[in-house]
């Protein structure tokens, strides 16, 4: 565990899930805090509300926590690192939480951002910002340098206003953006949708969900590989994303049961979406935002179809993978399937021949390759 040390205080904060070798915050979130510190905090009185998005391990929450502050995300597990570290460091809990998929309904005196790593969640999130915001409102962002370009900035132009950015510390820059109340209106333009190919499914992508609007090369070659057989009577979409794993896995196995999970708002609301699309009240599922397969009933699944995330956030890492993959083991029953996509270089058949009775190459192409484990 490491503190973080700021204007604020000194704060004792994890990510979650726990990753000993990740910090729980960086050093755009040291900048901005530091900022709000000596340039709008005197300003503020106690009555001033805040409302913070893409706060990833809850870090700006948990130092702002003596404010009154709505926490905006698409994160499931930023939800959890946020109940986590206010425990850890004794804060009072004054903040309301938002999903992406819903809607704050007040004005804010001020706005905090971290840049989310795709510009459609941005794009999204500042369009429902407009009417949120009056030429008062206070609007900060920040990220690490690297990860702000032109097409960031133009975005808030488009949506807010005239938007600047602070010079460089520790490689991380803040962006000020001003209201202008002559600009129009916009509506976002997500979700998108799209007709499955080879098919007459229509698939509605909300702004986070990945490869929105299109199918990835992953899920494509996954597809041409999915099994049937009277065996599965509970079959589950892990890491669903749009669910199109999911619902053809449920046409081809008419009789089973299916369970979505993912743990961000927007994929499982994609899912449920397009499932309702596919089946309407003929087919019966369940969608759960959650942190992989925690708290999933043992010796319950016949079929588990997972392509793992090997990102959290900007971060590079297969610690998720491994655990879905460990958890997998104990939901499936005896004889059940675990099966799982991923690039060539990751190495995942070493980590699924430590855990199950067999794993097998079921098929492979220069980039993917794709292993069935059995329990």
């Amino acid at each position: 565990m490491e503190i973080l040390c700021v204007p604020q205080g000194q704060f004792r904060l994890e990510r979650y899930p726990y990753n000993k070798n990740l910090r729980a915050w960086d050093a755009a979130d040291e900048y901005l805090l530091q900022y709000f510190a000596t340039e709008i905090a005197p300003a503020l009185d106690s009555s001033a509300s805040l409302l913070l998005l893409n706060d990833s391990f809850a870090a700006l929450a948990t130092a702002l926590h003596d404010y009154s502050c709505s926490f905006w995300t698409d994160s499931w597990l930023s939800i959890k690192a946020l109940e986590q570290n206010s425990k850890l460091n004794s804060c009072a809990n004054k903040v309301e939480v938002f999903y992406s998929t819903e809607l704050p309904d007040q004005e804010y005196d001020v706005v905090i951002i971290k840049i989310p790593k795709t510009l459609a969640l941005l794009e999204d999130q500042l369009a429902k910002l407009q009417p949120l915001l009056s030429e008062n409102t206070v609007i900060l962002a920040a990220a690490m340098a690297k990860n702000i370009h032109r097409s960031t900035l133009a975005l808030f132009e488009k949506y807010i206003g005239a938007t600047t950015t602070s010079l460089a510390k520790k490689k991380a820059r803040l962006i000020f953006s001003v209201l202008d109340k002559n600009l129009p209106q916009s509506e976002s333009p997500y979700p998108v949708t799209y007709r499955l190919e080879g098919s007459d499914y229509l698939l509605s992508d909300h702004a986070n969900v990945f490869s929105r609007g299109k199918l990835d090369i992953g899920t494509r070659f996954m597809l041409q590989h999915i099994p049937a057989s009277a065996r599965y009577r509970n079959i589950i979409d892990l890491g669903c994303g749009n669910g199109v794993l999911g619902l053809v896995a449920a046409e081809k196995n008419p009789r089973a049961e299916l369970l979505f999970i993912d743990e961000s708002c927007m994929a499982i609301e994609s899912a449920r979406i397009n499932f309702q699309q596919a089946f309407a009240a003929s087919r019966k599922a369940e969608f759960k935002l959650n942190h992989a397969l925690e708290g999933i009933e043992p010796d319950s699944a016949d079929l588990i179809l997972n392509n793992p995330p090997f990102h959290q956030q900007h971060g590079i890492s297969d610690s998720i993978a491994r655990q879905m993959f460990r958890q997998a083991k104990k939901v499936l029953r005896p004889g059940g399937e675990l099966l799982v996509i991923g690039n060539r270089h990751l190495g995942y058949h070493l980590a699924l021949k430590k855990l199950f009775t067999s794993c097998e190459v079921v098929a492979s192409n220069k980039k993917f390759v794709i292993l069935r484990a059995v329990k």
